[in-house]
């Protein structure tokens, strides 16, 4: 079996502080939201605290796609497609140590959003990525 996530894409996406965009679906249509994320390669996931109509979009349906990439002054030098199925961890403790690693890789305070979010673990079914040199 291939690995879902080459180790040059796990590279990529663990260094990262862009943003990811998560698309969910809502009523047959899609919703796209900037999201910050962590990448966990040991596990091949993608954790992310959230809330609203995102949240609620992955209670009904759990496949989504993240898109992630990194430009400098405009000009794309990689971006990554991830498809995968999101799992909504209700668990206080767990919520709490993702938000801290990923406020940590954002260079804000550890506990901001403490709290207001819900923690969403999304197993990496695929991953694609396109280098832009």
């Amino acid at each position: 079996m291939t690995d879902p996530v080459p180790d040059a894409v796990a590279d990529l996406l663990a260094d990262a502080r862009s943003l990811a965009h998560l698309a969910t679906c809502r009523d047959g249509r899609p919703h796209a939201a900037p999201v910050w994320f962590h990448y966990d390669a040991d596990d091949e996931a993608v954790e992310l605290v959230t809330t609203g109509r995102k949240l609620s979009n992955l209670r009904a349906n759990p496949r989504v796609s993240l898109s992630v990439a990194r430009e400098r002054e405009g000009m794309p030098e990689w971006s990554v497609t991830l498809l995968g199925t999101a799992s909504v961890v209700e668990d206080a403790d767990a919520t709490r140590a993702a938000n801290r690693r990923i406020n940590r890789k954002y260079g804000v305070d550890e506990d901001a959003w403490a709290g207001e979010n819900t923690l969403v673990r999304v197993d990496v079914g695929s991953a694609t990525v396109q280098r832009y040199d």
